[in-house]
């Protein structure tokens, strides 16, 4: 098992990639902390990962909060005696969203507010920050340990409708960068996984609608990879493990010597496209 023994806090854990990376890193032997701001969705995800045979603790906060990570982290550590690591996966799309994927309204940029602005940095970039700073005292008194961000494709190519959205995973990546500098003396590695494809429709729901378990992908009709606009073409289509493996991998000793990078996940050759269009390639710019 690839954290036997470790103990792991996921944030946002009680839908999408946090419940799914939760249910994994309980797999391979880890003890889990279930954050997530909606009690009912963490005290699911813990259903789940027990249900398994694994062992978790839900833990209501919002990660937007500095003296709410605090606590998480204080009440995992004073749970199961020891932290190694913070997966800070919460995020939230900026208002908007991705109209042409989720068939909502677009919002102008002209039109988005400071309570607009305020309220994707906190949860994406704030709530990285926030992890990261109340896990590092742990971590140092472990010996050292791993702290994990969720970043995005939208960190490194445009998409429409969520330039907040962007900027703060765009940030994400900087901030992990400089903290894997400054912590690395700790024996503390600093990393963030890029998801492309394979990700939940729960991050474009409302708040509390039920929780989809699979990925866009995987709920929108019968995968065709002909049609798919995702170069690689593979006969199943992305799931959210497929992304939690890339956090696994980040999170285990698999990576024990990579420090400081975003990468790329569940990507299948999309972002290595050009701007320009190719009668070849099937579907349209927007299918992106």
């Amino acid at each position: 098992m690839k954290l036997e023994g470790r103990v792991a806090i996921v944030t946002g854990a009680g839908s999408g990639l946090g419940r799914e990376s939760s249910r994994l890193f309980a797999a391979e032997g880890a003890r889990v902390a279930v954050v997530d701001i909606d009690p009912e969705r963490a005290a699911e995800t813990v259903e789940l990962v027990e249900k398994d045979g694994g062992t978790a603790l839900a833990v209501t906060a919002d990660v937007s909060v500095e003296e709410q990570v605090r606590a998480a982290v204080a009440t995992t550590v004073d749970t199961f005696g020891t932290l190694d690591i913070m997966f800070a996966n919460a995020g939230v799309v900026s208002r908007g969203g991705v109209p042409s994927v989720a068939g909502g309204e677009q919002v102008e940029f002209q039109d988005l507010t400071d309570a607009d602005w305020q309220h994707v940095l906190g949860v994406n970039l704030s709530g990285v920050f926030y992890s990261a700073k109340a896990a590092v005292p742990a971590l140092r008194a472990n010996g050292g340990g791993t702290i994990l961000a969720t970043s995005s494709a939208a960190s490194l190519v445009a998409y429409h409708s969520i330039a907040l959205y962007s900027a703060t995973k765009a940030g994400v990546n900087g901030l992990i960068r400089g903290l894997s500098l400054d912590l690395g003396r700790y024996g503390i590695r600093v990393n963030a996984l890029a998801p492309t494809h394979g990700m939940s429709p729960n991050f474009l729901m409302p708040p509390g609608a039920p929780v989809v378990g699979q990925s866009y992908e995987e709920v929108s009709g019968p995968w065709d990879p002909s049609v798919s606009p995702i170069p690689l073409k593979l006969q199943r289509p992305p799931s959210l493990r497929d992304n939690a493996k890339v956090a696994l991998f980040l999170a285990s000793d698999d990576s024990e010597y990579i420090s400081g990078q975003t990468l790329v996940a569940t990507d299948g050759g999309t972002l290595s496209r050009v701007g320009m269009w190719f009668p070849e390639d099937k579907g349209s710019p927007g299918d992106l």
